[in-house]
């Protein structure tokens, strides 16, 4: 075994222990078919730089797909079933990020996982996600799952307080990780997107995270 594998196992170990299971190039087997579907999505609801309620423009660009989206604004962080930019009902989760998302979670060891919502988040280079945790849920039982595509990015994985220092893990494209349980309410968060070209997707990562929201 290469050390590179037995470094590997160990973090995947490590990272189990804390509630939080990596899954190297799952999405892999997806081959292309998810990009014609996240065009399909995005042309229906295109991204767009979201307002935090403290009038902060936020780095990363948004959409949602599914039968409610994550928004934010001045009024504050909510789920809601329409998109407040055209009024009309998200896009319809495509059945390759759902079938995904529900592999995934039965390989982390949810069972039964079905999502209803799916936030898009596209980061261009310098783009960046802070330490925050995922608690605008109605039911924190179904876990989080995380699909990284395009240039590669550091995923910042914290702890239940704001204070823990969080680990530094290495994703590229095709990448899953999971959460839930214990650690459903951990801080996580993305480091600043270093410049790069995907062959797919060029100077970006698109990160698909898939929830139980309603």
């Amino acid at each position: 075994m290469r050390t590179t594998d037995l470094f590997e196992d160990s973090l995947a170990d490590a990272l189990r222990g804390s509630g939080l299971t990596l899954l190297r190039g799952f999405a892999l087997p997806l081959g292309r078919a998810w990009l014609e579907d996240l065009e399909r999505v995005t042309n229906a609801a295109p991204f767009r730089h979201m307002m935090t309620p403290g009038g902060q423009r936020m780095s990363a660009a948004m959409t949602n797909c599914g039968t409610a989206g994550w928004v934010t604004d001045r009024t504050g962080y909510r789920y809601d079933r329409l998109d407040p930019d055209s009024g009309r009902p998200w896009p319809a989760m495509p059945d390759s990020f759902a079938t995904l998302a529900r592999r995934a979670a039965a390989e982390a060891g949810f069972e039964a996982f079905e999502p209803d919502a799916c936030l898009i988040n596209c980061y261009l280079p310098g783009a960046r996600m802070s330490l925050h945790r995922d608690r605008d849920e109605r039911d924190y039982a179904a876990p989080i799952v995380s699909v990284s595509l395009g240039l590669p990015a550091t995923f910042l994985w914290g702890g239940l307080e704001r204070v823990d220092r969080p680990r530094r893990i290495p994703l590229a494209h095709g990448d899953v990780v999971v959460w839930g349980g214990p650690a459903r309410l951990a801080f996580h968060g993305v480091a600043p997107l270093a410049d790069g070209c995907h062959e797919t997707l060029g100077r970006r990562r698109i990160n698909l995270t898939l929830r139980r929201a309603l």
